[in-house]
Order: C-alpha cells, then structure tokens, then sequence
C-alpha cells in the first residue's frame, strides 16, 4: 500500500530532523575548523607563550634571538613577525632588569596594534633592523578634538620645525615622554622612536614605571591608564593581549 503522500513527508522530514540532531550532537562545541578558543576577560590580560631567555646585553639587534620562539606565534597571531621579536626582547629585557614588573609581551603586543597596528598604520613597513618607515606621526596637539595642546619641544627628528608635537613612532610617544624615558635596543646606541625595537623597550620601561606590578589588576591598569587615559583604551588594549594569550588573532 502507497503510504499517503503527506505522511511520507513526515516520515522523511522525521528522518531528516534525526540526522541533523546525529550531527549537531557530534559537532557541539566546535566550529567547522575545530574547537573554538575562548579568550579571558579579566584583567590583567594573561602573559602568553613564555619568552625564553636571551642576552639582552649583547651586540646588534638582541632581538634577533627571539626568531624561533616569536615565528610560530606570528603565523597564529597575526602579528608581524619582526615586531613581535621587539615585544618579546622588551619583555625579557625588564624580567631580567625590574623582576618586580612582570610586564608581559602581549600587553605591549595589545598597545602596539592599537596605537599602529604593530608599526603598519598606513602601509609603514618595519626593516630588519626594526626601523619603521614612513614614519608614524599623530595629530597635532593643538587643542582640538579633545587633545592636549602642547607648544612643539622640537625634538621630533622627522619635524623639528612643528609648532606643535605629535605622538611619534609605533607606540605613539609624545616627544617629552620620549625625551624622558627612550632607551635604546637594537644596539646602535640612538634611542628612535621610529625603531619598533627601541619603542617596545621603552614603552615597556614607562609601563614599568607607571604600574609597579603589573601582574596585579590594579597595577596593570594604573599602568595603561597612565599611557593613555580612557577606559575604553584599557579595555581595547585588553581585548587585544588577551586574544594574543591564547594564540589567536584578534
């Protein structure tokens, strides 16, 4: 006996919902490309893949070293590889100089992409030596837009002539915090703001300063606060490390 046109649909719809309920059953918690990472909120932001130990006092560009640490990181990350070698040399050149600051690469990592997308904002290309080039320049600071005004130091080596300053380099100095604390890290002996090797150190050694322990709450976001006071910078740059912690590209 023919079963009865409308009963047959049920039958293959009955059918059908049990293979979709069979392959939801089998797939639940994961994506088409494998479980999915879930990235912490919390503060501090978590200090990833450990940096091995080099010596940060040796000749030429110390970060050289950090190639087969920072290389697989890179391809899961997203970040350029040259730049995350000057994250992981900052992070390891204060473990050994301040203990006490736990600063981690990825919260440098987190601040470099939002203040310039690691040293890429606007096609800028790092070279090996870490040089950023065209240079990265902020706004003016001249009062509007909710910016600080602040009469030009002269010390921008791309603008001497500025009636007002701007934030320089990957990490977005302003030229008298700059002049203040910038250290130099590639080992030419000329602290450059426009050197993603030596602006990472010395972002690294301002955080440092500014937080004290940076493995605290507390301290980590005193520290971010006072490189950029907002709330919604903290959490942004959070958002980024926090991903970097995990391996996955924000």
């Amino acid at each position: 006996m023919t079963p009865h046109p409308s009963r047959a649909l049920r039958r293959r719809g009955a059918a059908l919902v049990g293979v979709v309920a069979v392959v939801a059953a089998s797939t639940a918690g994961c994506s088409m490309f494998g479980p999915k990472v879930v990235i912490p909120q919390g503060i501090p932001p978590g200090p990833g893949a450990p940096v091995p130990y080099i010596d940060v006092n040796g000749p030429g560009r110390t970060a050289d070293q950090l190639k087969g640490w920072a290389t697989p990181i890179s391809e899961s990350t997203g970040i350029p590889l040259l730049a995350l070698e000057a994250y992981g040399n900052a992070a390891e050149a204060m473990r050994q100089r301040d203990p006490g600051c736990g600063i981690a690469w990825t919260t440098l990592a987190g601040i470099g992409y939002v203040e310039s997308k690691h040293g890429t904002y606007h096609g800028a290309r790092i070279a090996k030596n870490g040089d950023v080039s065209p240079p990265i320049r902020g706004v003016p600071l001249d009062g509007t837009n909710g910016n600080q005004k602040i009469e030009s130091s002269g010390t921008d080596p791309h603008n001497p002539n500025a009636k007002y300053d701007v934030a320089m380099g990957p990490f977005q100095f302003i030229p008298e915090t700059w002049a203040r604390f910038g250290v130099d890290a590639d080992g030419d002996n000329k602290p450059d703001p426009d050197n993603i090797d030596d602006a990472s150190l010395t972002a690294a050694r301002y955080l440092c300063y500014s937080g004290g322990d940076l493995t605290t709450a507390a301290g980590w976001e005193k520290a971010v606060m006072v490189y950029n006071n907002s709330m919604s910078y903290v959490l942004s740059v959070r958002d980024k490390a926090a991903a970097y912690s995990v391996d996955v590209e924000p």
